[in-house]
């Protein structure tokens, strides 16, 4: 119980919004699922378990939805460190590699076909890795555990599905 709070707390502190009010879906194990009503939006979210070399931030992966945006499911993660600019960020789950969209801290799904991939492979798969290479030339590897993630992902689409 100790750990859920300790993970709550961290996940709503790694959001960077303004201080708006994020209502609990729930926490499933490393995963939690959140609800911003004021913006809309509802989210899945975990913080990275291990990383490689020494963090800059908080790291992190989530699946969002902005019902008004008419976004569902959309994949984002936030490095551990700054990458080098011509770094690619490679996320991998289950034998299966994806090439992020990225800028030097966070990378995203280059479209949604990729995100319903990305999803289908963390709904199957028991972690994932995001890498690249940091701007000093060392590895960034950063390590997720998945178990829960579905549960937080259905969460988080429940969440949303009567916000307009």
């Amino acid at each position: 119980m100790k750990k859920q709070s300790v993970i709550l707390g961290l996940l709503i502190s790694v959001i960077s919004t303004p201080a708006v009010a994020k209502d609990s879906l729930g926490i499933f194990n490393s995963w939690g699922a959140f609800r911003d009503p004021e913006i809309p939006r509802c989210y899945a979210i975990a913080e990275s378990e291990e990383i490689t070399g020494k963090a800059e931030r908080k790291s992190f992966a989530s699946i969002g939805f902005w019902p008004k945006r008419k976004i569902r499911r959309q994949f984002h993660v936030r490095m551990s460190r700054d990458r080098s600019t011509n770094s690619r960020v490679i996320v991998s789950i289950a034998g299966r590699r994806f090439q992020l969209t990225a800028n030097r801290s966070d990378g995203w799904s280059q479209d949604k076909r990729m995100d319903a991939a990305i999803i289908a492979a963390i709904r199957s798969a028991t972690s994932m890795t995001v890498e690249s290479v940091g701007r000093d030339g060392s590895p960034i590897v950063d390590a997720y555990r998945l178990r829960g993630a579905a549960t937080a992902i259905d969460a988080a689409s429940l969440g949303c599905s009567r916000l307009r």
